[in-house]
């Protein structure tokens, strides 16, 4: 094997040509983990201080969590239909998809008001709720996104209904990219919600007992 050849092979990982869009949404991962984790570092240690009053999680946000993870399946299923050419059923799941997103946000707005109506909201101190609202509405942003990339996505599908049309998308590189991307990014938001119902669940669950 020549010299050049066998540089060639051994391209050097930080120096090559990598994809410039998946690039960046992994960019915007690594910032918005930052950002959450900032502020899940700043809620423990506020909840460690003493005079601080913990909310008992509403139920929409337990039944927004079970809704967001079939999101997750239902988006995988649409990948693998897109990528074997069952077109009707890629389209199925990405509608199923996009409409459990939207249920998502419903769930959110209707656990915000669970919370605003309780009783505890008038005579306690606001700090814990505060956070609340931080966490669940910037991750509801990051919904909001991703949903309304998915309603792009969903709106093309349906323009492309006969079986060549949606071939000749199928097979083009930029689209099979995005259909990627996207999958990626809600993804993370699901493991996000997660991370930040587990970490509401778990300061209210160690107060209570």
């Amino acid at each position: 094997m020549s010299p050049k050849h066998s540089t060639k092979d051994k391209e050097n990982p930080f120096t090559k040509r990598r994809e410039p869009f998946g690039f960046m949404l992994w960019l915007g991962v690594i910032g918005s983990s930052l950002l959450f984790g900032v502020i899940f570092l700043e809620y423990i240690l506020r909840a460690d201080g003493g005079n601080w009053h913990f909310v008992a999680l509403p139920d929409m946000f337990w039944l927004s969590t079970l809704v967001i993870l079939f999101s997750s399946i239902t988006l995988h299923e649409a990948n693998l239909a897109f990528v074997q050419e069952r077109f009707l059923h890629y389209r199925i799941f990405l509608a199923a998809t996009l409409t459990l997103g939207i249920t998502f946000m419903l769930l959110q707005a209707g656990g915000w008001m669970e919370i605003i109506e309780s009783r505890s909201f008038g005579n306690q101190n606001n700090t814990s709720f505060g956070f609340i609202y931080i966490l669940t509405g910037l991750h509801l942003i990051h919904i909001l996104i991703g949903v309304i990339y998915l309603g792009i996505m969903f709106k093309k599908a349906l323009k492309n209904r006969t079986y060549v049309d949606s071939f000749v998308y199928s097979v083009n590189p930029p689209n099979r990219l995005k259909l990627k991307l996207i999958t990626r990014y809600w993804h993370f938001v699901d493991v996000l919600w997660v991370a930040v119902f587990l970490l509401l669940l778990s300061l209210s669950f160690f107060n209570t007992y």
